[in-house]
């Protein structure tokens, strides 16, 4: 496999065949991110990922699922997609499902039938970045959308029959603004009403703007109480149908696997017996968070 540079996927595609159809992200500007900073965003040559996908299934025959990488790859156009997803289809007769990263943009530009053709070709999750609930928050950090673009696009997600897999980002907000974004950030959640929803804590990166910020006291990074506040700001602000909400991401302190609305009480009495008792040794060491 040709892979160009660090690879990323959801902690979900854990036993995934990832395989890499766009280098980088297609926005790339949000201040907290180092991700994809070392690479120009471009679509592979069909040839390309076809000489990858030759040489997985010589060897993973009978993989069950696949993510398609980099940060963004619905952001291909569909008539260049879809010969790319059917190929993957093909390939792989014991294939389950493919998951892919979208951004707001990238599934407004996809028309609601075309994404039921992803659908009916295999594209059974699509992973979306929502970071914040607080807009003032998400301008902050030049997510480059709007909550009301995001709504839409994960009402279209969810129409197309696909499942939706969301991220938010504790700390983002900052010492200053993290009861606001905790607490806009569950009452977005309810809006959308994800199938899954991932915690992460901001850890700062090297070289980002966030880091730049914090360097010059612009932004104060939330400790670990209080990043576990906000956790259960955001949890009791989480009025959904049915979504699996997990903060296991080893970013995070305190790990949280949850149904709600089913586990929220038993959830909230966990995050507080923590926060009450400030022992160190309930939390995940320092040394152990990574992204």
């Amino acid at each position: 496999m040709k892979y160009e540079g660090s690879i990323y996927r959801p902690p979900s595609e854990a036993d995934s065949l990832i395989l890499q159809v766009t280098i980088g992200c297609s926005h790339n500007k949000c201040t907290f991110c180092g991700s994809y900073k070392d690479k120009k965003f471009r679509v592979k040559s069909f040839q390309e990922i076809k000489e990858d996908v030759e040489e997985a299934k010589a060897y993973a025959r009978y993989i069950k699922k696949v993510f398609i990488a980099d940060g963004d790859a619905l952001i291909i156009p569909q008539k260049r997609l879809v010969p790319i997803v059917q190929m993957i289809r093909d390939a792989f007769p014991k294939l389950e499902r493919i998951g892919v990263y979208g951004n707001t943009k990238s599934i407004l530009k996809k028309s609601l039938e075309d994404l039921k053709e992803l659908k009916r070709l295999g594209v059974g999750i699509i992973y979306l970045g929502v970071e914040s609930g607080d807009q003032v928050t998400l301008d902050r950090v030049c997510k480059g959308t709007t909550l009301d673009k995001t709504a839409e696009a994960a009402k279209k997600v969810k129409e197309a029959g696909i499942l939706l897999s969301v991220t938010v980002l504790l700390g983002l907000g900052g010492v200053e603004r993290g009861a606001i974004h905790a607490a806009e950030t569950g009452k977005f959640l309810s809006r959308i009403d994800p199938d899954y929803a991932g915690a992460l804590s901001v850890i700062i990166v090297p070289g980002t703007i966030l880091a730049d910020e914090v360097k010059k006291g612009t932004f104060k990074v939330p400790d670990p109480y209080q990043l576990l506040e906000e956790l259960a700001i955001m949890i009791s602000n989480t009025n959904v149908t049915h979504t699996y909400f997990a903060s296991n991401h080893a970013s995070n302190y305190l790990p949280v696997k949850a149904w709600l609305p089913e586990d929220k009480e038993k959830t909230l009495r966990a995050i507080k017996h923590v926060l009450d008792q400030r022992d160190p040794s309930l939390l995940r060491p320092e040394f152990m968070r990574a992204l």
